[in-house]
């Protein structure tokens, strides 16, 4: 990236690691002294962060920000799409709902999103040096060319060199790397400096015949062979982590169900990483195994997602889990589903309707216009108060009596949440709830698992932050990419 402020990480399919790269050199940058900012034009997730600025970005954005030592802002990610159906999603700019849009109403909608994007790019120009940009998807969708806001249609507007990142553990690295090459225009194509081949495993002489052959047949160079991290844990961006990773002997099982618009599942990360949790989703049509602790994670689309719960068989099972006395949580989406009733008079989430809840709280929700989005801190109303830190973001609002029994006191002096008088059932708006290193053992002690290991999930991450940018140190051509700050590559 010679003389330049600005380099765009490109996939060539979704989840070619391109969230990874970023966040891996936003650290190993901010580790040489400069002041870097990550930048998404256009996302569509259902994995989200509240912003300092009071706004809501894509979960990955909010990672890399991380990464680069900044407070997660409504610029890193202008556009973010919230899918509300196949062919609709919520429309969030500059961290506030726009509109609800059909798929080819927002194509027309794109010149607007647009003005967004860059209006976000002209103001983190003037305050960084450098700028890592990460596309959506694949530039190489043909259908999604017209308009494209979110790969070459913003390298070309804003005049960024781009590098293409393929993942080798998924095979045809190299029909991937020159089938994408091959399908943009000349100019898209000049645009590309190099390839990154990721998430590589074995002998790297075995590859090198066709590293030397893509390099000769496209006449750019592979800057780097990521190898294959193993445990790597990042905040993921949309898909769901593999939750089955090796353990020891556990203390304490747990399940999630995986309802087709789950949000934010990320807040069981901590569940999912710890060494005495055996956790796992439960996806549609698997059985439903008994566990110490069921969690009902957020929902886009929470009437729907419940609808969903009942006809996969957890109502029933539900109520089983609860007579032989196991434990329940329910996060924001999930914490509605545990009330009398769910009503959404505008439509919100689709047509009016109002639907009968769990009935496990006495409580109702009503899904209102503005979004609540805050960031917010507090303590646990039991085990002696542990402190918890997180986020909210909801269009919902609970009342009844089951809110008289908070699960939360928030710094700001508002309650929040509701537990069951016999203790069972815990139901929070708080994203992260099981974040806090405290928070997590007392909810875990609660659950029955009794003393645990500490696992603190943000240290958790910052190493992991380190791993991956000591990883793309060692195994990317820094020197080609910024010359000024690694020195100019070997002739």
């Amino acid at each position: 990236m010679p003389n330049a402020a600005a380099l765009m990480v490109q996939g060539t399919t979704s989840d070619a690691g391109k969230s990874t790269l970023v966040a891996g050199l936003a650290r190993v940058l901010v580790r040489r002294g400069l002041r870097v900012a990550p930048f998404k034009p256009q996302n569509m997730a259902l994995n989200s962060a509240v912003t300092v600025d009071g706004g809501e970005i894509g979960r990955a954005q909010a990672l890399q920000a991380i990464a680069a030592g900044l407070e997660p802002h409504t610029d890193f990610n202008p556009v973010l799409l919230k899918p509300a159906s196949d062919i609709g999603a919520q429309v969030i700019i500059h961290g506030k709902v726009a509109a609800n849009l059909s798929a080819r109403d927002y194509h027309a909608y794109k010149p607007t999103a647009m003005a967004a994007v860059m209006a976000s790019w002209g103001r983190l120009l003037e305050r960084y040096e450098v700028l890592l940009v990460e596309g959506a998807g694949s530039p190489a969708e043909i259908n999604l060319r017209d308009r494209d806001i979110a790969n070459m249609g913003f390298a070309e507007a804003a005049d960024v060199p781009v590098i293409l990142v393929a993942d080798i553990d998924r095979g045809g690295v190299f029909a991937h790397l020159v089938g994408t090459l091959e399908l943009l225009s000349p100019s898209e194509q000049a645009r590309v400096k190099g390839f990154v081949i990721n998430r590589f495993r074995g002998d790297i002489g075995l590859l090198q015949p066709g590293l030397d052959w893509l390099e000769a047949r496209t006449g750019r160079p592979v800057l780097g062979v990521l190898p294959y991290l193993h445990g790597l844990f990042l905040d993921a961006e949309d898909a769901l982590a593999d939750a089955r990773a090796e353990k020891g002997e556990t203390r304490l099982r747990a399940i999630a169900p995986a309802y087709p618009r789950i949000s934010n599942h990320t807040d069981l990360d901590a569940l999912r990483l710890h060494p005495e949790v055996d956790f796992r989703w439960v996806g549609p049509g698997q059985a439903i195994p008994p566990a110490d602790l069921v969690v009902l994670p957020g929902s886009k689309s929470v009437q729907a997602d419940l609808a969903w719960l009942r006809a996969q068989g957890w109502e029933p099972a539900i109520r089983r889990h609860l007579r032989y006395g196991g434990k329940l949580v329910g996060i924001c989406g999930g914490f509605q589903m545990l009330g009398e009733a769910l009503h959404d008079p505008r439509g919100l989430e689709g047509v009016p309707a109002s639907v009968a809840g769990l009935g496990l709280l006495d409580m109702e929700t009503v899904l209102e216009a503005e979004k609540q989005l805050v960031n917010a801190r507090g303590t646990l109303c039991f085990a002696d108060g542990p402190a918890v830190a997180g986020y909210e973001i909801h269009m919902g609002v609970s009342r009844g009596p089951a809110l008289e029994r908070p699960a939360l006191r928030l710094e700001d002096g508002r309650a929040d949440g509701a537990r069951s008088e016999d203790g069972q059932i815990l139901g929070t708006y708080l994203h992260g709830l099981f974040d806090a290193p405290g928070a997590l053992a007392a909810l875990l002690a609660w659950a029955g698992a009794g003393e645990v290991e500490a696992v603190d999930l943000a240290a958790r991450r910052e190493a992991d932050l380190d791993r991956l940018a000591d990883s793309i140190e060692r195994h990317m051509d820094l020197a080609r990419l910024f010359p000024s700050v690694f020195g100019q590559p070997a002739a």
